[in-house]
């Protein structure tokens, strides 16, 4: 059980009984190490593996759990969803607590439920406003929170209800009363009639706990209070469960999950064993440095716990990162190198193209579609099989019976409005909200519509550009380039990964506002960052369209924002509505990725070895300090410490070696260039020590 585990994989199996706590970051191998824990546990004797309970949140999680168990030969262990488990208990312990009568059928969605709820309430809606209304009120009762109390809870977790929060708490209300009268359940009441089973009925809890004893809860860090809740009750107070989270990949809090539970695991589990899974096997050392880098400037609860991965492939290509006059050059110039990789060999399904927002994925659809390469969309529809698009179209398509001399942009603004469409403040609420982003894409492409010489113009044109556009994209989903969104892409993995969009406003979203929503972007672009193993290729268009406002590049990536002087003449020629190529810094003795100012001018990482001449050190000090007494200034004016220590590492020999140095420019140069480089010519080098020796 223990044959090719790194030494941290290794103190996570042998863990003693009682609470452990495994932090994995990403590619560390977390699946791994719980499952060799669990049939180490089992084979060796400690524990009999029908009283195992193994929990995740997906399906497919359960199964790839089942799978890897049953290959060491860990049979009988138990590996089910959080749901799952609840109702296999509740079906079998059902007829006690319902004394004889049968267990209410599960509700598969509450749309419909909530619709009825909504007209009871005396609010009109749609099915899309009640999809947002029923995410609204799975999260109050993931939260614990009843009906009576949502105004108050929504309005401590700065939530963005689709309506006004009195309202939600009408129709929640009212939901329940339908919900009740039609003798059906959700799956919030599952996992709430187990916890009531348990904990009010000492015979369900002692039986249920004669036959769990040993619990591990994968993805830790996404449990809501509700889960949390289930899991004490199955529990009983006792201490065998293992956790395995990383709470730099919180990105479900909008969901009710909580990654305080994780991060407070031992103060909650007096004498925990926590173990650290740093080891990163998935992404080369530049991947991993960039990851390191993003998430290094987390701050708030979760930054507790976070993890400097250590890359363990070899070396790779440099993340390139790219600036665009606007989103259209941007996703061409993406479905260029994706045509690029394939032709080098890379298989279509290991590429991927990750964005913020689903309303984002027309672009890229229409630039892949272009040049013939097949894409699939992960986690949504296709934009132009979107209900509301589709609804749009046929709205534009009927307009253009009607005479108009208006601009386009105002037809298609006023069709729009006609189907609900404002151009004002998007609504609350995620699926109406998501809407109205489509919507606006098509607004976009309205105003950016030209038609050629030989084309209609005006809304017949227009409409005839969007027909073209959707043929175009109805390409075969088989083996193709995957386009999903960032919440989508959770878990997955491929050779490419391109992510776009990286502006403020996109990502972070304009809709995060509080620091906790901000921090939240930034753990999304950590997850987007995690799931390249070795090409990683990050951008964004300045503007939104061609001649459009220009837009900030994304906060969470500094490095967007300039070059050295030595970069600069090293820069290559840029493809048509490419703005610039930023340069990335790889560490000279490991290779990551180096962002943080102090390693970029060092030209490597802070834990990698120093290469530095101590006793040129000692006379670059010497002479600084001459050289400040002369000009009456303060010694870190003509250089830091971190300037000297790269100058004694790297013992430039010219003017350009010089410029390299990150916070040694021209100016600089000038002043100090050649008493510094005479300094440096005169030290020994390591093959005059050498000889000496």
């Amino acid at each position: 059980m223990l044959r090719g585990l790194d030494e941290e994989q290794k103190a996570a199996v042998v863990a003693p009984p009682g609470p452990v706590c495994i932090l994995a970051g990403a590619g560390t191998g977390k699946t791994r190490a719980i499952t060799r824990r669990i049939a180490h546990r089992v084979i060796s004797g400690q524990i009999q593996a029908r009283h195992v309970l193994a929990v995740t949140f997906t399906a497919r999680a359960a199964a790839q759990l089942r799978e890897r168990l049953a290959e060491l030969s860990a049979h009988g262990v138990q590996a089910r969803t959080f749901h799952a488990a609840a109702l296999r208990q509740l079906r079998f312990f059902g007829p006690r607590l319902l004394k004889g009568r049968e267990v209410p059928a599960l509700l598969e969605s509450k749309t419909r439920l909530v619709v009825q709820a909504a007209t009871r309430a005396g609010l009109r809606t749609d099915r899309l406003v009640a999809r947002d209304l029923a995410s609204e009120i799975e999260w109050a009762k993931s939260s614990l929170v009843e009906p009576g109390e949502y105004v108050v809870a929504a309005a401590k977790a700065n939530r963005e209800p689709p309506v006004e929060a009195a309202q939600v708490e009408a129709v929640f209300t009212a939901y329940e009363k339908i919900k009740r009268t039609s003798g059906v359940i959700d799956f919030e009441d599952l996992l709430r009639a187990m916890c009531w089973g348990i904990e009010e009925h000492s015979d369900v809890a002692e039986q249920i706990r004669a036959q769990y004893r040993h619990f591990v809860v994968d993805e830790y860090q996404d449990v809501n209070p509700l889960q949390q809740r289930l899991l004490d009750a199955w529990l009983g107070g006792r201490q065998d469960l293992t956790v395995v989270g990383d709470a730099a990949q919180t990105i479900y809090s909008f969901t009710g999950a909580s990654s305080s539970y994780l991060v407070d695991f031992p103060r909650r589990h007096r004498g925990a064993t926590v173990v650290r899974l740093v080891r990163d096997y998935r992404s080369t050392p530049q991947v991993v440095g960039l990851a390191n880098a993003v998430i290094g400037q987390a701050r708030g609860a979760e930054s507790r716990l976070r993890l400097d991965l250590v890359g363990q492939r070899p070396a790779g290509p440099a993340p390139e990162m790219r600036i665009f006059a606007d989103e259209v050059a941007e996703a061409s110039a993406v479905a260029r190198r994706c045509g690029e990789l394939i032709a080098a060999g890379v298989a279509a399904s290991e590429i991927a193209v990750l964005f913020r927002a689903n309303a984002q994925s027309e672009t890229y659809e229409g630039a892949l579609a272009d040049v013939g390469i097949p894409y699939l969309v992960r986690g949504g529809e296709r934009f132009f099989e979107r209900v509301e698009i589709r609804q749009a179209r046929a709205a534009l398509r009927a307009a253009t019976r009607a005479d108009s001399s208006a601009e386009l942009i105002s037809i298609v603004g006023e069709v729009l409005a006609g189907i609900g469409w404002q151009p004002e403040r998007p609504p609350g609420g995620g699926a109406a909200r998501e809407r109205w982003e489509a919507l606006a894409a098509l607004v976009r492409l309205a105003a950016d519509f030209r038609p050629g010489p030989d084309e209609l113009a005006g809304l017949e044109g227009f409409v005839a550009d969007l027909d073209r556009r959707a043929d175009s994209q109805h390409v075969p989903t088989v083996a193709g380039v995957t386009l999903a969104s960032l919440h989508s892409a959770k878990g997955l993995e491929w050779e490419a990964v391109f992510l776009v969009g990286l502006a403020e406003g996109s990502l972070p979203t304009s809709y995060a506002r509080s620091f906790e929503a901000v921090e939240e972007e930034r753990r999304l672009l950590y997850v987007g960052v995690t799931r390249a193993r070795q090409w990683l290729w990050l951008s964004y268009g300045e503007a939104r369209s061609p001649g459009g406002r220009a837009r900030r590049a994304c906060r969470f990536l500094p490095q967007f924002g300039g070059e050295s002087p030595a970069d600069r003449t090293k820069r290559v020629p840029v493809q048509k509505g490419e703005r610039r190529r930023t340069v990335i810094v790889s560490c000279r003795v490991c290779g990551a990725t180096l962002l943080a100012g102090i390693d970029r001018k060092l030209g490597r990482c802070a834990g990698c070895p120093s290469t530095m001449d101590e006793a040129l050190f000692e006379r670059l000090q010497q002479w600084r300090a001459t050289a400040a007494a002369a000009a009456s200034v303060p010694a870190y004016v003509v250089f830091t410490d971190a300037t000297l220590t790269a100058l004694a590492e790297r013992q430039p020999s010219d003017t350009a070696g010089l410029l390299a140095i990150a916070g040694i420019g021209s100016r600089k140069v000038a002043m100090y260039g050649e008493e510094v480089l005479e300094l440096l010519r005169a030290a020994p080098t390591k093959k005059d020590l050498a000889t000496e020796g």
